[in-house]
């Protein structure tokens, strides 16, 4: 037989919360983002400068490419311009 995992409802836990005053909440919430952070694996200085320059390239490529539509959208309605009259 396969056994019951036991649930809990987000009804449940904000009871839980509810009862609890805002100091005690603000706490619980610093001491549970204080054991999340300990799980983060960071990145060594080698990652973070790789990730960093191709984030660059992506953004410098980005405007390259927006820049060149701009210039033939103006192109071309300067363009029309010229030939309406």
């Amino acid at each position: 037989m396969a056994e019951k995992k036991q649930e809990v409802s987000t009804a449940a836990v904000k009871k839980v919360d509810q009862k609890l005053g805002f100091g005690q909440r603000t706490g619980k919430w610093f001491r549970e983002m204080k054991s999340e952070l300990k799980k983060v694996v960071w990145p060594t200085p080698k990652q973070l400068a790789q990730n960093t320059g191709v984030s660059l390239v992506v953004m410098a490529g980005s405007a390259i490419v927006l820049w060149a539509f701009d210039f033939v959208a103006d192109q071309g309605v300067q363009l029309l311009l010229k030939l309406g009259g």
